[in-house]
């Protein structure tokens, strides 16, 4: 049996330039979070794509420096229309900002200047997702205390804009369907991936070795795991044109898609390495074996509900009653190996999970933050 293997690349340098390698509508997901206009650990970056975002910022014109780096970034959204294949999607992770300038405390809307990019690239704006970031910060207000009048709404979220380059995408052949099918999500996954507000913890933020940062804005693993298996199916090439400390390539890896990542800081071409070297294939292996498990759990829990109807589909691939028919496609593997690439990238090997290998059911109930903490 001839088993799956992904590719998975790595580019080095500004975003608008690398993609340029890329062909025209090779690409059938965008996943990333690009720098946050107005943010101050962005400044530098920015600045340097466009000396007139320093004369900006130096003497506190807040209005042209959110237009002007926002500019920089529609030069990407311009190179990302091009690469995507029709029906593909688009998924960009970003923040809005607030920041004071010459004693004005103001918001900057980077989620709606985004959306209209997209929109004037003829994208279609698709229902939004709302990141809810869990916090422990005991002061929920900015400004003047308890005072009226002069206290800010704190900003506790941050927007998962979901775009799709023309209609509904196309399986033509019997072999294009096929993998659709094997690409499907459990019925109680979608019911909490298809939600628009995610609550899902933020992840480590400090680094050590990169030149241009010392923060790398990095989201968990949950968040471009679900969004590439939402808005893909196994082969399809994902794209991230800022891809930092490489999380959506480890999800393109846990997923079997291929993928492709563009950093413009050489130095966090390491980091990727031992995120990538730290997680695959045992870490993404339990991550795998976590879904079958959590899904065990929904089946005994559900087993147990004498108020819910019978579950009548069975998936023989896995072994396991699911809900729907759709689901009794559903093909996971685990990773055999991941392998370092001459070029810089990665190659990775899979191989068909054997029924023996699944967990015993859990004899307890399981909430969905504890799934989402895993």
């Amino acid at each position: 049996m001839n088993f799956p293997v992904t590719k998975h690349k790595i580019l080095v340098g500004a975003a608008d330039k690398q993609i340029e390698s890329i062909n025209d509508r090779t690409v059938n997901l965008i996943v990333t979070s690009p720098p946050y206009p107005m943010i101050e650990m962005w400044d530098e970056i920015m600045g340097k794509q466009n000396q007139a975002i320093v004369n900006a910022q130096a003497v506190s014109n807040g209005s042209l420096s959110f237009e002007l780096m926002h500019q920089e970034l529609d030069k990407i959204w311009t190179q990302l229309e091009r690469v995507l294949a029709p029906g593909g999607f688009a998924c960009i992770n970003i923040g809005d900002a607030t920041r004071t300038i010459n004693e004005n405390f103001s918001l900057y809307n980077n989620h709606s200047r985004i959306v209209s990019s997209f929109i004037k690239l003829g994208f279609t704006n698709m229902p939004n997702i709302i990141w809810r970031k869990q916090t422990n910060a005991p002061n929920k207000f900015m400004g003047s205390g308890m005072l009226p009048a002069g206290a800010y709404v704190t900003l506790e979220h941050e927007w998962i804009l979901i775009f799709r380059k023309g209609g509904k995408r196309i399986f033509k052949t019997d072999d294009a369907k096929e993998k659709r099918r094997e690409s499907a999500f459990f019925w109680e996954e979608r019911n909490i991936w298809f939600s628009d507000l995610w609550d899902l913890k933020g992840t480590k933020q400090k680094i050590q070795s990169a030149e241009s940062r010392n923060r790398s804005a990095a989201y968990p693993f949950e968040l471009p795991y679900r969004l590439i298996n939402m808005y893909s199916v196994k082969g399809d090439t994902v794209l991230d044109p800022f891809l930092g400390t490489g999380t959506t390539t480890l999800a393109a890896i846990a997923s079997e898609r291929n993928s492709i990542g563009v950093e413009i800081d050489s130095s966090f071409v390491k980091i990727v390495d031992e995120n990538v070297s730290n997680a695959a294939p045992a870490q993404l292996n339990r991550y795998i074996q976590n879904r079958i498990e959590q899904h065990k759990v929904f089946l005994y829990n559900r087993g147990n509900d004498a108020k819910k109807n019978e579950i009548k589909h069975f998936n023989p691939h896995l072994n396991l009653p699911v809900m729907t028919s759709q689901e009794t496609g559903i093909k996971l593997s685990y990773l055999s190996s991941v392998d370092k690439l001459k070029d810089g990238g990665f190659e990775a090997c899979y191989t068909e999970i054997a029924k023996s290998e699944h967990f015993a059911l859990k004899k307890h109930k399981i909430t969905n933050q504890e799934l989402i903490n895993f």
